[in-house]
């Protein structure tokens, strides 16, 4: 996909986790059903959401875009990892590493925008219910999540034609998946201009909607302890919820990944928190979404019946 300079290098080396072949066995067995329940989970939500009429609703046409975002998420680095794990490291051309970093920061940003657009949705919901539909209509609704997945494919493509226009001279990357740091330790040309981009490229990408999402939050917190009736208060809370627990996990592992001092973190530590938000987000999101609410789980009961033919 990326035209990059390969005069020194035309392969990467991925080491994944350096482990016995009895763990890797274990890790292989377990990030393959993880990653397989994963699909199930976040393909159920975009199915039920498409087949049922209750859920044909804006903050439930986010999910779904939330759920498409965490299956490319996944399937960018998962199979890949599985690969590695299994033969205890594996090669990557240079064109095809530097293609799943762009897929990679790609399916990041967009996450971060639609959790950003839920936000806002839930802030219309709660704090400006009497003009709520007439601002999110579908049409509205189409061209946040547009905007989020082309702001995120074009700006990204700034980053990674710098990133395919160093030139590498190591081969090895202690890692699973290739990612922006990694990728600069094999580089023998300077890099600061490529640091300065990804640098404020983050503003717009995770700052911005992070402090976005808090205000939000702030006045979502506001009008919820200004209801009078603990069932209306309740009830309001419940509605924002699912999202803001997916907000937490979300940030707070990516913060860990990218905020914590590099010097105090070894290579497993590192490997460890990118799983995070990698495997175990996309994971844990549809369950979040489906435990915490009642449509989803009604919808889903009809779903299993009616595919039992039951109903």
């Amino acid at each position: 996909m990326f035209e990059v300079n390969q005069t020194k290098v035309m392969e990467i080396l991925l080491l994944g986790f350096q482990n016995t072949w009895t763990v890797n066995c274990f890790l292989f067995v377990l990030f393959l059903v993880i990653y397989i329940l994963t699909l199930v989970g976040n393909l159920l939500i975009i199915i039920l959401v498409a087949q049922f009429q209750v859920l044909q609703s804006p903050m439930y046409f986010f999910i779904t875009q939330l759920s498409v975002c965490d299956i490319l998420l996944t399937t960018n680095t998962v199979p890949n990892m599985l690969h590695i794990i299994i033969n205890g490291g594996s090669t990557i051309s240079l064109s095809g590493c530097i293609t799943q970093f762009y897929f990679f920061c790609v399916t990041e940003a967009t996450e971060c925008f639609i959790l950003t657009v839920m936000s806002c949705d839930r802030y219309l919901a709660i704090c400006r219910p009497l003009r709520y539909t007439s601002i999110m209509t579908f049409q509205f609704c189409f061209q946040l999540i547009l905007i989020s997945w082309l702001l995120s494919c074009i700006l990204t493509l700034i980053l990674v034609h710098q990133v395919a226009a160093l030139q590498f001279c190591g081969h090895v990357i202690d890692h699973y998946f290739c990612d922006l740091i990694p990728l600069l330790k094999l580089s023998c040309t300077k890099h600061t201009l490529v640091e300065l981009i990804d640098f404020i490229l983050a503003i717009p990408f995770v700052s911005m909607p992070f402090f976005f999402i808090l205000c939000t939050y702030v006045y979502i917190f506001i009008t919820i302890l200004g209801i009078s009736s603990n069932t209306g208060r309740q009830k309001a809370f419940s509605t924002c919820s699912a999202h803001l627990t997916v907000v937490v996990a979300y940030y707070g592992s990516l913060i860990s990944v990218y905020m914590a001092p590099s010097k105090v973190q070894s290579y497993n530590i590192n490997k460890v928190l990118f799983l995070l938000y990698t495997v175990l987000c996309p994971f844990f999101n549809p369950i979040i979404y489906s435990l915490r609410n009642e449509d989803i789980k009604i919808s889903l009961n009809k779903f299993i019946l009616s595919s039992l033919g039951m109903i």
